[in-house]
């Protein structure tokens, strides 16, 4: 990376939103491609981005580097649509959730042309959506997972790991995209499930009356993208239906203890949660 590099961010959305402003924010030639003509405006407006267009064919001639925000499957279509534009040498990622059904598609449509996809996941987030509420911030303390497969070369995986260091990423992980999917599927969409499960047990509303901190905590992610979530989980429905079967047993097995009124049981689980549950402390 340095201040030439050309970047483009299609899809102007919270996460590419959020990669343009802090590119722009560090001094980097930030280009971007949004569906949206308001995104776009908010973007220049906001000196989120330097040039911007709903499509423009030159933007992605130009660019030396290109993320993609947008939903996975349409992410695949776009670049199919594309592809011949982009420039020889040209390094191309994503912020995808799921991988394995991705970058096969993606790196088999390119695969004759002088331009290398690697596939990348920022694990950071909010409850919202859009590029208004761009910002910096959710990258600190956060993961950055690059999941290259045998078609990619050292020079990109040292690329996204500088490009995850220079956003202050906390912490840089390479995995297999088959090990990031079945990683994802237990601490990413297997979470969004319970939070989804919860806000659907019970129609009360009353409950906001009643509740406390640790029923806002546990449905924080319940404030969800319909149209995002249903695509990932499909596309890594195996993995999500497995771990979902393992909850289920879990579950099962406490609800046991209660039957049985088991307390020795049930406070050796409960010691278990806690121990693994420090692991995840956030170090201030």
């Amino acid at each position: 990376m340095n201040k030439d590099t050309q970047f483009l961010i299609v899809g102007l959305g919270l996460m590419g939103g959020s990669y343009a402003y802090a590119l722009s924010k560090r001094g980097y030639h930030v280009a971007g491609i949004d569906i949206n003509q308001d995104s776009i405006d908010y973007a220049l407006a906001n000196g989120i981005i330097e040039k911007g267009a709903c499509f423009d064919a030159d933007l992605i001639r130009e660019a030396d580097v290109i993320f993609f925000g947008l939903y996975p499957n349409t992410m695949v279509a776009w670049i199919e649509e594309n592809r011949n534009l982009f420039k020889a040498g040209c390094l191309i990622s994503d912020v995808s959730g799921v991988k394995c059904r991705v970058v096969d598609r993606v790196q088999e449509l390119l695969k004759d042309l002088p331009v290398e996809f690697i596939a990348s996941h920022p694990m950071a987030g909010k409850e919202v959506s859009g590029v208004k509420y761009a910002n910096d911030q959710m990258f600190q303390q956060a993961n950055f997972i690059i999941t290259p497969t045998d078609k990619n070369t050292v020079t990109a995986v040292s690329f996204l790991k500088e490009f995850a260091k220079e956003l202050n990423f906390a912490n840089i992980s390479i995995l297999a995209p088959k090990k990031h999917d079945e990683m994802i599927g237990y601490v990413s969409q297997l979470t969004h499930v319970i939070a989804i499960s919860l806000m659907n047990a019970n129609d009360n509303p009353d409950l906001v009356n009643y509740t406390g901190d640790s029923f806002r905590d546990l449905t924080r992610i319940a404030r969800i993208n319909e149209h995002l979530w249903t695509e990932l989980f499909f596309l890594n429905k195996d993995n999500l239906i497995r771990e979902i079967d393992d909850f289920e047993t879990a579950l099962q097995a406490l609800k046991q203890t209660l039957l049985d009124e088991d307390s020795d049981t049930l406070k050796q689980m409960m010691i278990i949660s806690t121990q693994r549950r420090s692991r995840f402390d956030k170090k201030k």
